[in-house]
């Protein structure tokens, strides 16, 4: 109960700084606002995204994210995949990408990163995004068959619920003494 009040706290933080968010990004001129992107939201994951869209600068874009942490980890980082489909509801895959970011526990925040990505979107296209994998320093979440899900969910089947993987993050966990191999002694008596 107490975890989904902080959801919907982190939601409404969310809504009041993408507000002020895009009342800052009006008064730029060097970027356009691109079209925005659909999000497949994968619900076990703690990390949510509330709006996504990108932001043409140039002959590139970039991807422009609100999300919202809603576990007690420093959220660290990220990978998503972001996928066009056509008419006839083809997929294919756009980008798929690591991404560093710092989003303190229980916070929102307004990412834009600065990986560009080329295209050229043709008429009658939409773009998907889905969050496949979050880290912190201590745990990686990770989507279990991402592509077999984002698949179904751009058919239009919306049965197929992805499941998340929490494992310990060994690569990014804090520096502390760690004994990988300690030998027994045999000692007699």
């Amino acid at each position: 109960m107490l975890a989904r009040f902080a959801a919907l706290l982190v939601l409404l933080g969310s809504v009041a700084s993408g507000a002020q968010d895009r009342s800052n990004t009006s008064n730029r001129t060097d970027v356009q606002s691109g079209p925005s992107i659909e999000v497949f939201q994968v619900l076990d994951l703690p990390l949510t995204v509330h709006e996504a869209s990108l932001v043409k600068s140039d002959r590139t874009h970039v991807v422009r994210l609100a999300i919202g942490n809603s576990s007690e980890e420093k959220l660290v980082g990220l990978r998503y995949s972001l996928v066009t489909i056509d008419s006839k509801n083809q997929m294919q895959l756009l980008v798929n990408r690591n991404e560093a970011c710092a989003v303190p526990a229980y916070a929102s925040k307004t990412l834009t990163f600065k990986t560009p990505i080329r295209f050229k979107l043709k008429g009658g296209e939409r773009l998907v995004l889905m969050i496949e994998q979050v880290m912190s320093p201590e745990w990686i979440w990770d989507v279990v068959k991402a592509k077999e899900a984002l698949e179904a969910y751009t058919h239009g089947d919306y049965s197929v619920m992805p499941t998340v993987m929490k494992m310990l993050n060994q690569v990014d966990a804090p520096d502390a003494p760690r004994v990988i191999y300690r030998p027994q002694r045999n000692e007699e008596y």
